[in-house]
């Protein structure tokens, strides 16, 4: 036997006693080791199951994706920076024409983005997509044909509770070059899917702004504030989250105070960053309950009485009279709706 057979052998026989000695703590040691790498294997696994889920959302929420000004090499030049600015102007709207805005002194502090996510290109928040497609067009609530000028005005007087913008000016020429740049794949007429606010049950009992409370102080007033306040940047600029009431936020007129939009943009989206259309945190009921409570709290009002000149397309949920119907201005607001949309069906 050579010395390097004599070495092997030794070391053998070494381990050998070595485990018949120590066999316990050894055995203990390959169950952590094992332990260990099973762990590791699963978090692996879990990882590849959370990429693909978010590919196959991504692939199946919408029909309509936003594009990127990084991916999309037009447009150029002077178009360009309208439409950057335009994006700019939606997602840091305060900024420009908030209390303390660049441009103007003419809003309540909110951002477009704040009801449009992702400065509008977030599936089923509220998003852009469509309204290039669809404007011109005839709206029940002014009983006219309304073009995009239009639409956004209605917004800065209603949601951002401020004044319209002159339509030949620099900003309202940025916002419609963004608007017409992000709908630009979308055929003339078409509603892709994904765009809007999808409609949610009816629920066969009426809202509860008690109830609503409850999931406002679990799931919303770490963000919005125990007053409904919203929570201001560092600068005091704009809002990181929106006051939801009160003087700074929208106004009766807006179209978040009708209480289907409402729970149906809560249901869709909320709470912020936790939420999607295909994964949401609360429940219908729960949606349509908080949405009847932030709803109840005071804000600012809005003269409304040329609003839907022809009461009978009206929808069941504005919360003004008068109506078409006998239904009482308080089951308009919050319910239950099913009543009176069936009353609405049958006179048609």
């Amino acid at each position: 036997m050579n010395t390097f057979e004599l070495f092997t052998t030794y070391n053998y026989l070494f381990m050998i006693k070595l485990v018949k000695g120590n066999w316990i703590p050894l055995l203990i040691g390959v169950i952590i080791v094992w332990v260990v790498i099973s762990e590791i294997v699963k978090s692996h696994h879990t990882r590849q199951q959370d990429a693909l889920s978010d590919q196959q959302n991504t692939a199946t929420d919408s029909t309509w994706v936003a594009p990127s000004l990084f991916l999309d090499p037009e447009p150029k030049g002077k178009e360009r920076e309208m439409v950057i600015y335009g994006q700019n102007l939606i997602a840091h709207t305060a900024a420009y024409f908030g209390p303390h805005g660049s441009v103007a002194h003419s809003s309540n502090g909110m951002n477009c983005q704040n009801c449009h996510l992702d400065a509008g290109t977030r599936a089923w928040g509220n998003n852009y997509g469509a309204v290039f497609a669809t404007y011109p067009q005839y709206r029940s609530r002014s009983n006219a044909v309304q073009d995009i000028y239009g639409r956004v005005n209605d917004c800065f007087e209603r949601s951002l509770n401020g004044k319209a913008l002159d339509t030949g000016s620099h900003e309202m020429q940025a916002i419609y070059a963004y608007m017409k740049w992000l709908g630009q794949s979308v055929d003339k007429g078409r509603h892709p899917y994904g765009s809007g606010l999808p409609k949610l049950t009816l629920p066969d009992r009426a809202a509860d702004p008690q109830k609503g409370k409850e999931v406002y102080v679990s799931a919303c007033q770490s963000c919005h504030g125990s007053e409904g306040q919203g929570a201001e940047n560092g600068t005091h600029t704009e809002y990181n989250y929106p006051p939801l009431w009160g003087e700074h936020s929208y106004n009766d007129g807006a179209g978040l105070y009708r209480l289907g939009s409402f729970a149906s943009f809560v249901y869709n989206n909320m709470p912020f960053g936790q939420a999607s259309h295909l994964h949401p945190r609360l429940s219908q009921g729960e949606a349509w309950d908080v949405a009847a409570f932030v709803n109840s709290q005071p804000r600012p009002h809005l003269n409304q009485h040329g609003d839907w000149p022809d009461v009978s397309k009206k929808p069941f949920d504005a919360p003004f009279a008068p109506y078409a119907d006998s239904f009482p201005q308080r089951q308009h607001k919050y319910g239950p709706f099913g009543p009176i949309v069936d009353a609405t069906k049958k006179n048609k």
